[in-house]
């Protein structure tokens, strides 16, 4: 008699068990500290003058991503607003701003270092 209608709340529950596991995150990756993009580290995030902006692209992979690690996003990040995620030639995931991806510098050991503006006259301090 209450068969029917415990299976179908049993199933009903089950798919909201499933939804509450489903995670997004759709917050900045970044923050501005003193007029500069930084990551959740505290380090100085650049641009790279030969990203394209929009292209949905990165063009710094192999040895460059080696200097210029990027900033990855994780599969359950979400594009919003200025922030969005390109698609790099290994598949990984890296956020950029503006259509710009975003990277940090190898040599930038500390929160606050900004040595890789100007780098090679193509790398740029991200901002806002």
């Amino acid at each position: 008699m209450y068969k029917k209608p415990l299976c179908t709340a049993l199933v009903a529950l089950g798919l909201l068990a499933g939804c509450a596991s489903y995670e997004t995150r759709s917050a900045a990756p970044a923050h501005l500290e003193n007029g500069a993009f930084v990551g959740a580290n505290g380090m100085t995030l650049y641009t790279f003058d030969k990203d394209a902006a929009g292209s949905g692209k990165s063009v710094c992979n192999g040895p460059c991503a080696a200097n210029w690690p990027p900033l990855f996003a994780a599969d359950v990040d979400r594009a919003s607003g200025d922030w969005s995620i390109v698609t790099r030639d290994d598949g990984k995931k890296q956020w950029a701003f503006k259509g710009k991806p975003l990277y940090y510098w190898i040599k930038d050991q500390k929160p606050g270092d900004r040595t890789g503006d100007g780098v090679n006259n193509a790398w740029r301090i991200a901002r806002e």
